[in-house]
């Protein structure tokens, strides 16, 4: 899968976090904070130039694509949150969110080995019994026609979530208190 669906999930959720009513800034820093986490997963690219084969455990799409990954990252984003004063529980659950978004996204593309989702219990790599997505070439094969239609049809898949993420709101306007 191409980078664009997990951005857009990672956006979606700091739109999600922030609301209306915060600023800006602290809007395109949480969208960005969580577009990183919804994208961390995909580190495991690096096995390709330490030789790492693509169907072992740290190969692409193994154990950084598990529930338990997602779970790890989710309990070092809380511990940060509660570090910082922010809610434990809600930045645990929306880091949650993000990173396993990556595995469940990347079992409904249509082609490579599969996530394994349920690693360390099992290193079998499992796709969703519908793939609507097609799968991504890996580096410079983005730079393709086959690249571009991939963007494409990812672009579009997730133009609700963009939307979400991008459309401007108003903000609430304060009530005026009138003082006798």
């Amino acid at each position: 899968m191409a980078s664009i669906g997990h951005v857009a999930v990672g956006m979606a959720l700091g739109r999600y976090e922030t609301g209306t009513g915060a600023p800006w800034r602290r809007r395109v820093a949480e969208m960005a904070f969580l577009s990183l986490l919804a994208l961390l997963p995909d580190a495991d690219v690096v096995a390709f130039a330490l030789r790492i084969p693509y169907a072992a455990t740290w190969g692409h799409r193994g154990a950084s694509h598990s529930f338990v990954f997602a779970a790890g990252v989710a309990l070092g984003v809380a511990a940060l949150a509660r570090w910082k004063g922010e809610s434990a529980t809600r930045w645990g659950l929306l880091a949650l969110a993000a990173v396993g978004s990556h595995g469940i996204l990347d079992t409904l593309t249509d082609g490579g080995l599969g996530a394994a989702l349920f690693w360390p219990v099992s290193n079998a790599r499992v796709f969703a019994p519908v793939r609507p997505l097609p799968v991504a070439p890996i580096g410079a094969g983005m730079l393709s026609a086959r690249g571009l239609y991939v963007s494409g049809v990812e672009f579009l898949v997730f133009l609700p979530a963009w939307v979400y993420a991008l459309w401007p709101r108003k903000a609430r306007a304060a009530r005026s208190v009138q003082v006798p």
